[in-house]
């Protein structure tokens, strides 16, 4: 759940409302065919040889409607221009649960943060099939691995970040974030510069924060402006947020968002660049070789690194649709763009050339949100 809904639940609904009971049923078989070609074979069990999928491919968390359990998950294979939609609930026989949030891969093994069901599932990323979960998480967003058994995961609604052992599913321990609540602690993405892990502090917060990944404590603090939302590093050190402003009437605060670039090393801010009041910037991308930024502020913007000025013209222009999440490939620079929408029906993604020509657009689940490259 991002920034364009959360404000229209907020605390209001009960912590754990989302739980989900996962009821199994009728599962399918995915399996590699020719090289760019995907077969799926239904099965009435789980009980049935593995299939594999081949090639790259992009991973799709659909986040759904707020606590209706509706979240899904995509898989693109660029190169067949083909979709499978609902591959988590066609492999495992289950829903995915109540808001997909985020997803990464490690070791062939993709690992998906479902925020209001508490839980974050590990799957082959060849057979789409569960290999476990960890569990009893607040309200999770996102999971940063140290090691094959050591990751972060941050939260909303809660001041702590779990420290959790991938190996064994178990939450070990948790991280104490300073001057913060349980009704206002928000951590959100995370980058790594050496021993250091940095997260921004997205829910009525404005700062962002340095983890000493020896210690697993928080030993340093950069304040930036109301509610940064994306975390990303470039080639050069530098780290790279964007605020959103808050919103009026927020009892936080209401002022014009800003781009902000930080250098890693010294925590210091090194560059602002600053938007109307009113205006609603958010995911920040970056490209494979780290020296170009794309963000969403209703066009899709583009900029190099070391520009000294936001860009004139968008990358992609605006057009009166909402665009809610953003990726770029990092192997070619391909653009691609979730349109939500209504927030209510089937979202489409939107895949560009590095020079801003369509190439395909293909429908996947409802409210499309954040990608994952294979």
């Amino acid at each position: 759940m991002k920034r364009h809904l959360f404000y229209l639940f907020t605390l209001c609904s009960t912590l754990f409302a989302g739980c989900m009971e996962w009821d199994y049923g009728q599962t399918e078989e995915f399996g590699g065919g020719d090289a760019g070609e995907m077969i799926t074979t239904p099965s009435a069990s789980g009980d049935m040889p593995e299939g594999h999928v081949t090639g790259s491919g992009l991973f799709i968390t659909c986040e759904g409607n707020f606590q209706y359990g509706n979240a899904t998950l995509s898989y693109y294979d660029a190169e067949a221009r083909h979709v499978e939609n609902e591959i988590f609930k066609r492999a495992n026989g289950f829903k995915l649960g109540d808001v997909a949030q985020s997803m990464v891969i490690r070791k062939n093994v993709g690992w998906i943060v479902v925020n209001n069901s508490h839980v974050i599932f590990a799957i082959d990323i060849n057979t789409f099939k569960e290999v476990g979960r960890i569990t009893n998480l607040t309200s999770p967003r996102y999971i940063h691995f140290l090691s094959d058994e050591k990751a972060y995961v941050t939260q909303l609604w809660d001041n702590r970040i779990f420290v959790v052992n991938p190996k064994t599913f178990e939450i070990t321990g948790h991280i104490e974030c300073p001057r913060m609540t349980m009704e206002t602690g928000s951590t959100e993405q995370m980058v790594q510069w050496g021993r250091y892990v940095y997260v921004n502090c997205w829910s009525y917060q404005n700062r962002i924060l340095k983890i000493d990944t020896l210690t697993d404590r928080v030993v340093d603090e950069l304040e930036v402006g109301i509610q940064p939302t994306s975390l990303v590093l470039d080639k050069y050190g530098k780290m790279w947020t964007i605020t959103d402003g808050g919103y009026e009437g927020s009892p936080y605060g209401y002022e014009a968002p800003v781009l902000y670039c930080i250098d890693a090393e010294t925590f210091r801010v090194e560059r602002q660049f600053r938007f109307k009041k009113g205006d609603a910037p958010s995911e920040v991308q970056i490209n494979g070789t780290g020296d170009k930024l794309y963000w969403i502020n209703k066009s899709v913007w583009c900029m190099d690194v070391t520009a000294k000025h936001v860009p004139a013209r968008p990358f992609l222009k605006y057009n009166k649709t909402i665009y809610y999440g953003l990726t770029v490939n990092p192997l070619n620079n391909e653009v691609y763009v979730a349109d939500a929408i209504d927030y209510q029906q089937q979202g489409v993604i939107l895949r560009y050339s590095e020079e801003g020509d369509l190439l395909d657009e293909f429908y996947v689940g409802i409210i499309p949100g954040a990608f994952c490259w294979r």
